[in-house]
C-alpha cells in the first residue's frame, strides 16, 4: 500500500509568514497600550498610597503638612541618602519629599512609577548630581512646592488642593510668581513654560505628561499625567496647555487672583 504525502510549498510558507506578520502587526499596538495602561495604574496606585500616608501626616499633626518651600528647607531632590549612605531628613540638600512621610509609609517603592523609568534614565545623572540614575526609580512624583506649614490650616476645600502629580521635578515651584513649573496658565499663555520648546529643562517635557502616550514629537505627548489632591483622590489628566487648570489648586488661598 502507498503512502502518499504532500509538502509545503515555498509559496505556502510565505503566505503562513506573511499572515502571521500581518497579525503580530495588529497586536504589538495593543499590547503595547495593554502595557502603557498597567503602568498607569500601578502609578495611581502608589499616588494613592502615597495619599494614604499624607493623610495620616496630617491626622497626627493638626493637619499642617511639612514645609517644603522655605528657603531654610532644602527638600528639592531625588535622593534619600547621602552618598556615604547615610539616610537624609526632610530638610536636608538633595533630599527627596517623601522622606518627611516615609515613617507612614515605609516603602520607598511607592514613590516610584515604572512609565517613569525609561525616560528618567536619560536625564537622571542631571538630577541626581551624578549619581546613580536607577536612584529616581524611587522618587518620581513632584509635590507641590507652595503648601507649608504657614497656609495648610487656612486650606478649607482638601480635595481641591494639589499635593503631588507625575512630574520630572521633585518639587514644584513658582506657584505664586508664574507658571514655569505648575500645570495651569499663566501670562505666556501656556503652562509648563521651563520644560516646553526654547524653556531651560525642554529635553524634560516628555517627562511629565507620561502616561497613555499617542505621540512622538518632543513637545506633544498626548498622553496624561495623574494628579493626588490633598483628600487623597487620584484623577488624570490629558496633556493640554492648561487652559483648564485653576492657579487655586495650588495656590488654595482665597485670593482673587488665585481663583
Amino acid at each position: 500500500m502507498t503512502r502518499n504525502s504532500r509538502a509545503f510549498t515555498l509559496i505556502e510558507l510565505l503566505v503562513v509568514i506573511a499572515i502571521i506578520a500581518i497579525l503580530m502587526g495588529i497586536l504589538m499596538p495593543a499590547l503595547s497600550r495593554v502595557k502603557d495602561q498597567a503602568r498607569d495604574q500601578a502609578c495611581r496606585g502608589n499616588l494613592k498610597n502615597v495619599g494614604l500616608g499624607v493623610l495620616m501626616y496630617i491626622q497626627d499633626h493638626d493637619f499642617v503638612l511639612p514645609d517644603l518651600h522655605t528657603h531654610t528647607n532644602n527638600t528639592n531632590g531625588h535622593l534619600w541618602w547621602d552618598d556615604a549612605g547615610n539616610n537624609l531628613r526632610a530638610g536636608d540638600l538633595r533630599a527627596y519629599w517623601g522622606i518627611a512621610y516615609y515613617p507612614y509609609i515605609e516603602d520607598r517603592e511607592v514613590f516610584g512609577c515604572a512609565a517613569f523609568r525609561t525616560f528618567a534614565e536619560t536625564v537622571a545623572k542631571e538630577l541626581l548630581y551624578g549619581g546613580d540614575p536607577k536612584l529616581i526609580y524611587t522618587s518620581a512624583f513632584g509635590a507641590n512646592g507652595w503648601l507649608s506649614e504657614d497656609n495648610t490650616l487656612r486650606i478649607k476645600r482638601h480635595s481641591e488642593v494639589i499635593v503631588a502629580h507625575d512630574h520630572m521635578e521633585p518639587r514644584i515651584e513658582n506657584g505664586n510668581a508664574s507658571n514655569s513649573d505648575m500645570l495651569f496658565v499663566g501670562p505666556s499663555g501656556t503652562n509648563l513654560t521651563h520644560y516646553r520648546q526654547g524653556g531651560g529643562r525642554a529635553n524634560w517635557y516628555r517627562g511629565i505628561f507620561r502616561h497613555n502616550i499617542r505621540a512622538l514629537d518632543d513637545f506633544e505627548t498626548g498622553g496624561t499625567l495623574n494628579i493626588l489632591w490633598l483628600d487623597g483622590h487620584v484623577t488624570s489628566m490629558r496633556e493640554s496647555n492648561g487652559e483648564d487648570v485653576l492657579k487655586r489648586w495650588y495656590d488654595p488661598l482665597n485670593k482673587p487672583e488665585n481663583r
